[in-house]
């Protein structure tokens, strides 16, 4: 078991889903990027916001089964699984 394919997955899980809020804001608000994080901050929208954003990670898991890459889609499962723990704290 290769710790480095574990360690590229979880990157990918939090790349996909910083994509997957950059494009939330850009596209379905009338926010920009940061003033958008800071406003829904404030508001107490984040931890929601941040669970949009992990949808793209379901994009990115089965892609990574397709080209079996198994380890790396259990890092982005791994990623998510944060991601979560994360938000109920926000």
């Amino acid at each position: 078991m290769r710790k480095i394919d574990l360690f590229i997955g979880m990157l990918i899980g939090f790349i996909s889903t910083f994509i997957g809020v950059y494009i939330f804001f850009e596209f379905f608000t009338d926010y920009h990027f940061a003033e958008g994080i800071q406003g829904m901050r404030m508001q107490g929208y984040l931890g929601k916001v941040i669970t949009l954003g992990a949808i793209a990670n379901l994009i990115a898991f089965f892609i990574l089964l397709k080209i079996n890459k198994e380890l790396m889609a259990r890092g982005v499962v791994l990623a998510t699984i944060i991601l979560t723990v994360i938000t109920l704290f926000i």
